[in-house]
């Protein structure tokens, strides 16, 4: 199939929306036609270098919801009609990590950027007559997508697609950050530190988990305008300003639970972070730092003398087979306001200029929504 989609041919370079040939389905593979995609800022990882890949040119996206077209061999528990999220993380189900109920650590993880299909080895995008890596083996960029049934969730199909697209990554690493990586409790107070598409289920996730005060940190006056709305009363543009603001409200205690997920984590900004933390409390990493950052500021002292948890998380430490399905259950019971995080739809052509709005903070999170003239 002839189609088009958005590459990157090289570092900071561009997206090239162009022309895309995509194979057909084979075994435990399904095709689908992709109705949205969330513009998140780890495609942007990319293009900067922060995330390394194996090679170029790489066909972006890894948020997408669609409808499956066409079913391989070997699939039993999806069919054309089925309304389809695309997990930016696969799982199997079967490796250890899933057996162990960390799905989120699939062993199918490390192949996300190599390009190569799960079923076979083989590429099923080409573009210019050269192998295309599809991001985290989904290529949500591309009016159509054929992936593995490990990173394809079967959803309502009253769900509306802009709002299915966003949990395929951020809306639900957001909300595990709170609810499984941070474990918050009711009454526990908490600061999120980053407020986007991500650090705003963050932010809902602690609201539902009953947090007490919640605290928003972020540069932009407009998203400190809008985590008033999702539920945090008290905003700051940096950790200085919070540090003195969360300091006075709650007696120099801090926050029991803080959460960060900026664009980009910088370990320079570490301390900074684990200071707004209260004793044996816990600063929960969900931004990605650069590959090629080896510098790290941190008190250790005061680590261990107050005894502070510092963890990572990966897809908010759920699993997706389970988590998708139960953060949309919360929006459509009103608890997740998830039509509310999307700022503005975008052509495919426009992609340029959606990454642009989210660097320069105009939008929470915005979405590709593909017209028969993509295809």
């Amino acid at each position: 199939m002839k189609t088009k989609g958005a590459l990157i041919w090289g570092r900071s370079e561009p997206w090239s929306v162009e022309e895309i040939e995509i194979g057909a389905p084979r075994r435990g593979e399904v095709m689908v036609r992709m109705e949205t995609a969330g513009l998140c800022h780890v495609d942007h990882h990319l293009v900067t270098g922060d995330i390394p890949v194996t090679d170029f040119p790489i066909l972006g996206g890894h948020e997408g919801a669609g409808v499956i077209t066409e079913v391989g061999p070997e699939v039993d528990d999806l069919a054309v009609g089925d309304h389809v999220v695309l997990s930016f993380i696969p799982s199997c189900g079967r490796c250890p990590a899933c057996q162990a109920g960390m799905s989120n650590l699939c062993e199918l993880r490390p192949n996300l950027l190599a390009g190569a299909s799960v079923s076979d080895g083989t590429f099923r995008v080409q573009a210019r007559g050269r192998n295309a890596y599809p991001m985290s083996l989904v290529g949500a960029f591309a009016p159509y997508a054929v992936v593995h049934r490990s990173s394809v969730v079967k959803i309502d199909p009253a769900i509306r697609f802009d709002v299915a697209c966003l949990v395929g990554c951020a809306v639900t690493t957001g909300y595990g950050s709170a609810v499984h990586s941070a474990r918050i409790r009711p009454g526990e107070d908490v600061a999120i530190v980053g407020v986007g598409g991500v650090g705003t289920a963050a932010l809902r996730g602690a609201v539902i988990s009953g947090a007490g005060r919640i605290f928003a940190v972020d540069p932009s006056r407009w998203k400190r305008t809008q985590a008033e709305k999702f539920g945090a009363p008290q905003a700051f543009p940096n950790s200085d300003a919070a540090f003195a603001g969360i300091a006075e409200a709650t007696d120099g205690r801090m926050c029991t639970k803080v959460i960060v997920t900026v664009g980009l984590c910088d370990g320079r900004d570490l301390e900074g972070w684990t200071r707004l933390t209260a004793k044996a409390g816990t600063c929960v990493l969900t931004s990605i730092g650069s590959s090629d950052a080896t510098t790290t500021v941190l008190d250790l002292s005061a680590l261990t003398l107050s005894q502070k948890t510092l963890r990572g998380s990966l897809f908010g430490g759920g699993n997706p087979r389970l988590d998708i399905p139960e953060v949309l259950a919360l929006y459509k019971l009103g608890e997740l306001p998830l039509d509310d995080l999307v700022t503005r739809e975008y052509r495919l052509e426009e992609i340029d200029e959606g990454y642009r709005d989210m660097l320069e903070g105009r939008n929470i999170r915005g979405v590709i929504r593909f017209t028969e003239a993509d295809r």
